[in-house]
């Protein structure tokens, strides 16, 4: 086990806070093999987060998306077209999977995608949408069209 950053009622209430996206501009999804950081606030602009977006270089259709707040506290990492995962425990997780902080284990712990919150696993638009509502971001930023291939 490692040692925890936030207690688990603290990263539930973080989790659960509404985020938005504060700038204007619209941001250029990562082409093939990059990645971006985007910055996120609490509507009442006390908590600041981040959500990082990587696309894989070799498979074109893995990646990931994750929320993290504080820097580096990651609150949920959703992994697709990727590997197994093991959790701490032994059990293994098929692709595509959600980490989810966990007290004690960061973001060790991955969970089966709900299928009712996550609408089509194979479209990384859609699935970059239903992260993002996943995640509670009420106002999420634009992304640059015509990139997701």
């Amino acid at each position: 086990m490692s040692k925890s950053v936030l207690a688990q009622s603290e990263a539930d209430a973080l989790f659960a806070l509404e985020k938005k996206y504060t700038k204007v501009k619209s941001i250029a999804y990562p082409h093939f093999g990059g990645s971006i950081t985007v910055p996120l606030i609490s509507l009442d602009n006390r908590e600041h987060f981040f959500l990082d977006i990587r696309r894989r270089e070799l498979d074109l259709s893995r990646g990931s998306y994750q929320k993290r707040v504080r820097n580096v506290v990651i609150l949920a990492r959703l992994d697709f077209n990727r590997r197994l995962h093991r959790n701490p425990d032994g059990t293994t997780i098929n692709s595509p999977h959600l980490h989810l902080y966990r007290e004690g284990y960061n973001d060790k712990w991955a969970f089966p995608v709900p299928s009712e919150k996550f609408t089509n696993l194979d479209n990384p638009w859609i699935i970059l949408k239903d992260f993002l509502i996943y995640c509670n971001v009420v106002k999420p930023p634009l992304f640059h069209t015509g990139v997701l291939t």
